[in-house]
């Protein structure tokens, strides 16, 4: 496959009369014409990095900067290279909250996390293929080591659809964790669990109701009622621009666990459950901190 030659909107050109928008457009229809002829590289989960910083990184860098307002905490904690396992809270009736987390990572840390996502993101045709290229892939133990033996940085929201579809009067409160995979997971593999509270996604959607009736007709795990959605209809899913802040915490203590330890079921949930203690308690800090919601 051919090599990819990064797009470089402020690159100097060697025609001293080239306007800065002619060099847009040069750029953007030479990014076209690559991707229309193939000529750009995934990796072997079909994570397309040209995509993902010309496009996706951007779309979603509006609804960061200018409709969240996201503040960051504690950066220093990620590790700047090398595997390591963000396990986050994870709520908002709509998965905004791993855009954002992305996002973060992406621009401030300059890392690219790779989210693992539940089997119903990748029976979507096309929020399956996107999350693919945007180095996103399912929640099974053999990705998640393959992914971080490589170096990678991996996202986990242990909650999975119990955390996201909570009622609003449970915000902020953590579901279970699973049965530990992700604990289990970063023993084997050695790599540090960085533990990361993001508030304001709980506020977007506010759900306030349920349709078991829908949500089973369309193969979903819930069908939201918000004070919007559906009565607006599709005014309804625009979420509401609450005040965002993510906080990463010190990495938790393995106090000497091995990779060996991974198979003590014991040692899995009590891991698991310092985990969660370490988020929930983060997430009580950081809600003090954030204050209002809007």
């Amino acid at each position: 496959m051919a090599q990819v030659i990064p797009i470089n909107p402020d690159a100097a050109t060697d025609s001293p009369g080239r306007s800065r928008l002619e060099e847009r457009l040069a750029a953007g229809l030479d990014f076209l014409h690559r991707r229309l002829s193939g000529r750009y590289e995934v990796d072997e989960f079909g994570f397309d990095p040209e995509l993902t910083d010309a496009v996706l990184i951007p779309a979603a860098r509006l609804l960061y900067e200018h409709w969240f307002r996201v503040e960051l905490r504690g950066l220093e904690n990620v590790p700047p290279e090398g595997g390591a396992l963000v396990v986050a809270n994870h709520s908002g009736t709509l998965p905004l909250d791993g855009l954002m987390l992305q996002v973060a990572l992406h621009d401030h840390a300059h890392r690219d996390v790779r989210l693992l996502g539940a089997d119903l993101v990748y029976q979507l045709p096309l929020l399956g293929h996107l999350a693919r290229k945007a180095g996103h892939t399912l929640a099974h133990p053999a990705d998640a080591v393959r992914l971080l033996t490589k170096g990678e940085l991996v996202g986990v929201f242990p909650e999975g659809y119990k955390g996201i579809g909570k009622p609003f009067r449970e915000r902020y409160r953590l579901q279970r964790f699973g049965r530990g995979g992700f604990a289990g997971i970063a023993l084997r593999t050695q790599v540090p669990i960085v533990p990361c509270a993001i508030v304001g996604a709980e506020e977007i959607y506010p759900k306030i109701g349920d349709i078991p009736a829908l949500a089973r007709l369309l193969g979903l795990p819930y069908f939201p009622v918000t004070p919007t959605f559906p009565l607006l209809g599709a005014l309804g899913a625009v979420p509401l621009p609450s005040k965002w802040l993510i906080r990463f915490g010190e990495p938790v203590p393995m106090d000497g666990l091995g990779p060996e330890d991974a198979d003590d079921q014991m040692t899995v949930f009590e891991l698991t459950d310092r985990v969660r203690e370490t988020v929930q308690q983060m997430l009580y800090d950081t809600l003090l901190e954030r204050g209002p919601a809007f």
